[in-house]
């Protein structure tokens, strides 16, 4: 078994003669007091990118608001943008019931499906406003119609520049995506994220608040209402939010990377004395 209960470990205590007689709880507390605790765990994603440092110096400087060692200057913004995909309409074959005295509230695990959509997004890294429309399906032209959402106001379309954050989605991949958004607005400057790094995009924090505070539990009857609870969110969210405090620095990232060559190092050489020079594949990310 990948995770053993108490009872299991109990009676494979006694099975291999360990000891005579053990009850669950016993080994409840032990397990309890003991530090190495192996029935938890924690997921993590590994860099795949082997240019993953310099794509993702750029992002960081923004968030900072720098550009190739120069402070952007008041009328230049960042704009952190994606796509929330299948937003999925369940409608509960039985009511939710209400919470009430000792009782949680109560979601029908059955439901007839209503359609999904796609929820596209574009928050000001430092105003903390979010822009944001659904459409049936993603692609260029959502993204497009999300682009000109934000660039045909102000203070956007008189900006010297605004930065368009983006990951590798199709909607929005290599050049032909930063000629067509730069072709269409001439001061939009569109920067991609590494591969398979979309922790990077800061919108993604925002996407996370939605998914816990609007479309859970997923109880909705139409697309139509989904689509009401996510404008309605937008505008509460607009009237009070702050920057997100962004703490994934430079300096986080080059120690990120020396991190991972010493690993490669290690892996490559186990048998390496200390203070023997090496030059594993990692060191040109950092570098």
């Amino acid at each position: 078994m990948s995770r053993w209960c108490c009872p299991d470990l109990a009676t494979e205590l006694v099975e291999r003669g360990t000891v005579p007689a053990i009850s669950a709880s016993t080994v409840r507390r032990i397990l309890a007091a003991d530090t190495i605790k192996p029935w938890q765990y924690q997921s993590w994603i590994f860099i795949r990118d082997p240019d993953f440092a310099v794509k993702a110096t750029p992002v960081l400087d923004l968030y900072a608001r720098t550009w190739q060692g120069i402070a952007l200057g008041d009328d230049e913004y960042v704009i952190s943008s994606d796509e929330k995909t299948s937003s999925q309409a369940r409608c509960r074959c039985h009511p939710t019931l209400a919470p009430g005295a000792a009782r949680r509230m109560r979601v029908n695990h059955e439901y007839d499906r209503g359609g999904a959509l796609a929820y596209l997004a574009a928050y000001d890294v430092h105003r903390a406003r979010v822009f944001s429309h659904c459409a049936a399906k993603t692609g260029i032209v959502p993204f497009m119609t999300l682009a000109e959402q934000v660039m045909a106001q102000e203070p956007y379309a008189s900006a010297k520049r605004v930065f368009w954050i983006v990951d590798n989605g199709s909607s929005h991949r290599g050049q032909a995506s930063i000629d067509r958004l730069a072709k269409r607005f001439p001061n939009a400057v569109m920067v991609h994220t590494p591969i398979h790094a979309s922790w990077l995009n800061q919108v993604e924090i925002y996407f996370s608040i939605v998914q816990r505070k609007v479309v859970t539990p997923n109880d909705f009857t139409s697309l139509d209402q989904i689509e009401d609870r996510l404008a309605a969110f937008e505008q509460r969210y607009n009237a009070t939010a702050q920057p997100f405090r962004w703490k994934f620095t430079p300096a986080d990232l080059e120690d990120l990377m020396a991190r991972i060559e010493r690993h490669e190092q290690k892996e490559q050489n186990p048998q390496q004395p200390p203070g023997c020079d090496h030059q594993p594949a990692a060191h040109a990310l950092a570098a």
